[in-house]
């Protein structure tokens, strides 16, 4: 059997699940044929690449616009817009589906998923579609020609009930959760990754993301860093990760240095060992998109919500918050006496712990993957 799976390369949450299953299948289903297709890069380079950029300077540098954006994608012209695109781009990808002649495409992208239908709706194609959503919240972009999709993968039942209510059969939903890497299902030696990343085994760890290479913001997160230093008193320790982003990482290590905090404040840049540093934290402060909320609720982690672009990560932080698994400091807040109050509440974190642990979908990789391969 063939297995072809479609990313973008915008943000780093397709990309994540798309490697999630193709490692489970290739580990698990030696048998099948897998490849997996940046769906924009394989189209035209350059398309991907101005895309990718404009992506990052709007999330960036105008959040609000992209949130109108993101809304005026679900419906009207901009989404009539985004449909013909769609349609126009599938005869580019069509030549992929002639030599690789898939048995079942995965699709986690919206525009992957778009292409597909449009093939099969006009015969090009008789290929399985499973689409696998990646946010914790719906959208329409997911949904056009969901008529020739035979799976929808949702992060929860409440988006499984949403896509029903939308017309979608109820037998092609499943809630298993967004793919996950099987590291954060291995079982790690706590006292070992404290040593490696000379943490105290008497303090409680918080984990403090800042945002990555889409990092918005910079000057209110150095901020926000500043208030949580502030408030670790003789009870928590910092790990901040910068990712890709160096100016982040600068300016991280110039608020330690002024602090004096570098005997219990650490900063990285991107690392590979986030699963190690989740299973030995005790509290994440992130941005919520899909692929870090994903692997905080499986680490069983409260979430301290920062800076949610407008659109799907103000829609996670909505659904996060229902859940009571997470605090969202908002742009009125008073962030410094709202970190204070939390970080001191310890009974309301270990509620919101047991909670993540109970809406985790830890298994979610294999559970997709059961599904499809089935037959």
């Amino acid at each position: 059997m063939k297995i072809l799976i479609f990313y973008a390369s915008y943000g780093g949450g397709h990309l994540s699940a798309a490697s999630s299953i193709r490692q489970y299948i290739v580990d698990n289903y030696k048998e099948h044929e897998v490849e997996m297709i940046d769906c924009v890069k394989y189209i035209n380079k350059n398309i991907d690449k101005i895309s990718t950029d404009a992506y990052k300077k709007i999330t960036t540098n105008t959040p609000l616009l992209w949130g109108e954006l993101y809304k005026l994608a679900k419906k009207g012209p901009l989404s009539d817009m985004s449909e013909g695109v769609g349609k126009i781009l599938s005869r580019k990808i069509y030549k992929l589906f002639e030599e690789f002649n898939p048995d079942i495409v995965v699709s986690c992208h919206p525009l992957g998923s778009q292409m597909t239908a449009y093939l099969k709706k006009h015969g090009k194609t008789n290929t399985k579609l499973a689409t696998i959503m990646t946010d914790y919240a719906p959208h329409e972009q997911w949904l056009i020609g969901h008529t020739y999709n035979d799976y929808f993968f949702v992060s929860h039942e409440g988006m499984k009930q949403n896509l029903i209510e939308q017309g979608v059969d109820a037998n092609k939903v499943f809630a298993t959760g967004i793919p996950l890497s099987n590291k954060f299902l291995q079982h790690y030696d706590k006292k070992q990754i404290q040593l490696s990343f000379d943490l105290n085994p008497d303090r409680r760890t918080i984990l403090f993301f800042g945002g990555g290479e889409f990092g918005l913001g910079k000057s209110k997160t150095v901020k926000l860093l500043e208030y949580f230093i502030d408030n670790i008193g003789d009870v928590y320790q910092i790990v901040a990760i910068a990712g890709k982003n160096e100016k982040m990482q600068n300016a991280f290590q110039e608020v330690v240095n002024k602090k004096s905090a570098n005997e219990y404040v650490q900063v990285y840049g991107f690392s590979n060992e986030i699963p190690e540093l989740m299973s030995v934290s005790d509290v994440v402060v992130t941005k919520p998109g899909g692929l870090t909320i994903t692997e905080s609720l499986a680490s069983g982690l409260p979430i301290i919500i920062i800076n949610p672009i407008p659109g799907q990560e103000v829609e996670n932080s909505e659904f996060l918050t229902s859940k009571g698994v997470a605090v969202w400091i908002k742009n009125d807040d008073n962030p410094e006496e709202k970190i204070a109050n939390l970080l001191s509440d310890f009974d309301q974190l270990h509620e919101m712990k047991v909670r993540s642990k109970l809406l985790a979908k830890k298994h979610s990789t294999k559970n997709i993957c059961e599904i499809i391969l089935k037959d």
